[in-house]
């Protein structure tokens, strides 16, 4: 099964080396880089994995995490958050709003790609649970 990865990111450059590096993992990604219509197209997308941004136009990454954790259809959504902020505050944030993880900028592409590989386990094991039913739901 390749894995779905979602980038809400409004920084071009960023978007496209995580879009780089990840695709050389065999993951189909794909971005987005509006807040205010972020959460419309997670939905519409349904990735395995989402990579969110703090800082968005229109909405902030904190604000749309928010939404996602009060939502049945993505309560459970793995998200790595990612900030040019390296404030303590802003990773306690991320984290108390359901984060699974959370990364500065710059990072390494080995860590990001660890991060995720390590997020994605165990949302593989919970859609196996769920049946043969497939991505429906």
């Amino acid at each position: 099964m390749t894995l779905r990865v979602l980038l809400v990111e409004d920084e071009m450059n960023i978007l496209e080396a995580i879009r780089f590096i990840l695709s050389r993992e065999g993951w189909d990604v794909r971005g987005h880089g509006n807040g205010a219509t972020a959460v419309e197209m997670i939905v519409r997308v349904a990735p395995d994995i989402l990579v969110l941004d703090v800082m968005l136009p229109g909405r902030s990454g904190f604000d749309i995490l928010r939404d996602l954790r009060g939502r049945p259809d993505t309560a459970d959504l793995p998200v790595l958050m990612l900030s040019a902020k390296g404030q303590t505050r802003d990773r306690e944030t991320a984290l108390a709003l359901g984060a699974n993880a959370f990364m500065t900028k710059p990072f390494s592409n080995s860590e990001l790609v660890e991060t995720l590989n390590r997020l994605v386990p165990a949302h593989r094991s919970a859609d196996r649970a769920g049946g043969a039913g497939g991505a429906g739901a």
